[in-house]
């Protein structure tokens, strides 16, 4: 008995003797936990603490899938955007038919530690004019475009090379079967839209010509999140405006998609006019209309200054920006 408990306590001593010499040991050589990066870029968006702390919400989803529900205060923000009169059950019902002939999940690259996905973002502005961004432009794994962004005749300052084509219906074009075709839905007869055009095509009427048909792989449709939209317009433009701009939203979505960001072509001309770098404006007093083009302009400013993005602005000489705080907006 006694020689059983002296058996215990001598094991006892023994490990106690093992603890405290691995605690030595760890003092001089401290073990480390490998490094668990979400991406191999130098600096990664999704584990950027300020990013996340003052603007950045990831419960905010992107796109629409089977198993989103829009809330209800959502929907009633996007309707009015367009003074859409149909109800949330109409939005449901519609909503239900993209996915049977469109992807289910949206072909989003997740990011991984022993990868960095690059994003050039390509706005339209007439400051692409003779930069010479093509090659840097093309040099990303993810080339978004906005709209009717031309490359053909201008590859030098705006590359070729488009993965994601971000449009509405009044703005559609044609596709290739290696882009992307983003859709942002104003209203509903744009997610309407998006379905017969696939189909029997669309015959509605709206403020501008709508194709009837578009050619694009229906296996790569994505379509924003009319939610997503919302909180761009609440946290980011801290409700600026009526609605964000078509590209500032594709600004914020790389901002949830991509590793690191390079935007280009954005901002207003030497004459502040907010003009198309493959056309030659006639109205001299083209403004941004119901969007809050100074202010959005200032948060990207911001964020380059912050190194949260790289801000090529081609060949017209930034101004310091003053229309909104980076804390708070």
């Amino acid at each position: 008995m006694l020689r059983s408990r002296s058996s215990r306590m001598i094991l006892k001593l023994k490990m106690l003797v093992v603890l405290l010499c691995v605690a030595g040991i760890g003092m001089y050589y401290p073990f480390t936990v490998p490094d668990q990066r979400l991406c191999a870029c130098a600096k990664c968006l999704s584990e950027d603490k300020e990013l996340l702390l003052l603007r950045m919400n990831h419960s905010y989803r992107p796109f629409l899938t089977p198993d989103f529900v829009l809330s209800q205060d959502a929907f009633n923000w996007w309707k009015r955007l367009q003074n859409e009169k149909r109800t949330y059950k109409t939005y449901k019902i519609i909503t239900n038919n993209i996915f049977k002939m469109f992807p289910r999940n949206p072909d989003i690259i997740q990011p991984k530690s022993d990868r960095c996905i690059t994003c050039a973002v390509v706005g339209n502005s007439a400051n692409l004019r003779g930069s010479h961004y093509g090659p840097l432009i093309d040099s990303h794994e993810i080339v978004i475009r906005i709209n009717r962004g031309v490359t053909r005749g201008f590859e030098k300052d705006v590359g070729n090379k488009t993965t994601h084509r971000v449009m509405y219906p009044e703005s559609a074009m044609d596709l290739d079967n290696n882009t992307h075709l983003v859709l942002v839905p104003f209203k509903m007869q744009d997610i309407e839209w998006l379905i017969k055009a696939f189909t029997t095509g669309f015959k509605g009427r709206s403020y501008a010509p709508i194709k009837s048909k578009i050619n694009a792989k229906k296996n790569l449709i994505m379509v924003l999140n009319p939610g997503f939209m919302k909180y761009v317009h609440e946290v980011w433009l801290q409700h600026n405006g009526s609605y964000p701009s078509t590209g500032f939203m594709t600004l914020i979505l790389s901002l949830h998609i991509c590793d690191e960001v390079d935007v280009f072509g954005y901002g207003a001309d030497s004459d502040g006019n907010w003009s198309h770098y493959w056309e030659i404006l006639e109205d001299k007093t083209l403004r941004t209309g119901v969007h809050p083009g100074n202010y959005e302009y200032a948060i990207i400013q911001q964020l380059a200054q912050h190194q949260k993005i790289q801000f090529h602005t081609g060949l017209i000489k930034p101004k310091r920006p003053n229309a909104a705080r980076w804390r708070g907006g």
